[in-house]
């Protein structure tokens, strides 16, 4: 019950949650030439560089970067900060030959058994076109079609 409570104040909680994380953004006064930002500041101003984005789109009185700071590692620290809100390069798949081997493998093994199964279905097909009329035929390839609809959706929504 507690939690439904404080859940309900959601717009203050947003508002005290976007003050603390704006309470120490580029540009504030704190930064000199005699005490410029280091790489701490720079990772916290890379992590909130969104927040302050925003906030700047509004305000003059604040920057997404701290122009008093201590030059590369300041630069290493947002850079890094940026990265972690951004996702940086997370989207990029790095495949290993091993890897590419495998899965050339699979494709291979994936038509050989394509190749089997169809030509195991064709000879069955055959067999019952031989043996039984045309009404049982389309009876059961309509069984037949459903049921691996059915297969084919299951095993699709697993993944």
């Amino acid at each position: 019950m507690r939690l439904q409570n404080i859940l309900s104040c959601k717009p203050l909680f947003f508002g005290l949650m976007l003050l603390l994380l704006a309470s120490c953004t580029a540009g504030d006064a704190q930064f000199t030439q005699e005490t410029p930002a280091g790489f701490w500041y720079g990772l916290w101003h890379g992590i909130i560089s969104v927040i302050s984005l925003v906030i700047q789109l509004f305000s003059d009185n604040f920057s997404v970067y701290e122009i008093n700071n201590t030059g590369g590692w300041y630069d290493f620290g947002f850079l890094i900060g940026v990265i972690c809100i951004w996702g940086g390069c997370s989207r990029i798949s790095c495949k290993s030959a091993a890897d590419r081997k495998r899965d050339k493998e699979y494709d291979e093994l994936g038509k050989k058994v394509e190749t089997k199964v169809m030509r195991k279905l064709k000879e069955w097909a055959e067999d019952e076109e031989k043996t039984a009329d045309n009404d049982d035929w389309d009876e059961i390839g309509d069984k037949v079609e459903k049921k691996l609809k059915r297969k084919i959706r299951e095993w699709a929504e697993k993944d």
